[in-house]
């Protein structure tokens, strides 16, 4: 008894078929491209009929904004900073976190992660620092520092050990101050 399957296609005939499904694929692509997406589409209009009128967005006037504020849009600033948060606070995390390695960088969510650093002085503790940057306005209560410190023991293994709120305050402030700074930088 034969269990497998057959196709009814030769050999020879599969690659022939993929081939003209892809290019039926990439005719189809091709040819919406060519879609005027400023078409209008007919409504039924009470008594029947169709009347053909700028149909309102499901996001509202506008649409979906993903990527920050349009010009229509209040509260646009012109600055063309392309992320999402504000621009100076930033800049300034980024500046303020420059001597410690990057773990990852969030310009839209407004979230940078640092990997463990290990001050020079100090060997037998490190560092990480998570910044969230909390609105797109340059404001004190705009940014957030969570500062983690580990101490290593005298087997070479890393604990957890408390960091000061005072240490996550400090960085707040020394990212807030060169925002100020590179916002009077910037005005003048």
């Amino acid at each position: 008894m034969n269990l497998s399957v057959t196709t009814g296609l030769s050999r020879a005939a599969r690659p022939l078929l993929r081939g003209a499904v892809a290019a039926f694929l990439v005719g189809g692509l091709v040819a919406c491209s060519a879609a005027d997406p400023n078409t209008t589409y007919p409504r039924s209009r009470p008594g029947g009929g169709a009347t053909y009128e700028e149909s309102e967005s499901l996001f509202g006037p506008g649409g979906l904004n993903l990527f920050g504020g349009g010009k229509e849009q209040p509260g646009f600033d012109g600055g063309g900073t392309g992320i999402g948060v504000n621009a100076f606070l930033w800049r300034a995390s980024l500046d303020t976190l420059s001597f410690m390695p990057l773990a990852s960088a969030d310009p839209f969510g407004g979230v940078i992660i640092t990997e463990w650093y290990t001050p020079e002085q100090s060997a037998r503790e490190r560092f990480k620092v998570n910044i969230f940057i909390l609105g797109r306005e340059l404001r004190a209560d705009g940014v957030r520092a969570s500062v983690f410190r580990q101490v290593r023991d005298e087997a070479g293994v890393w604990a957890d050990a408390p960091a000061s709120e005072e240490t996550n305050t400090e960085m707040e402030d020394a990212i807030l101050t060169r925002a100020r700074q590179l916002r009077i930088a910037q005005a003048g």
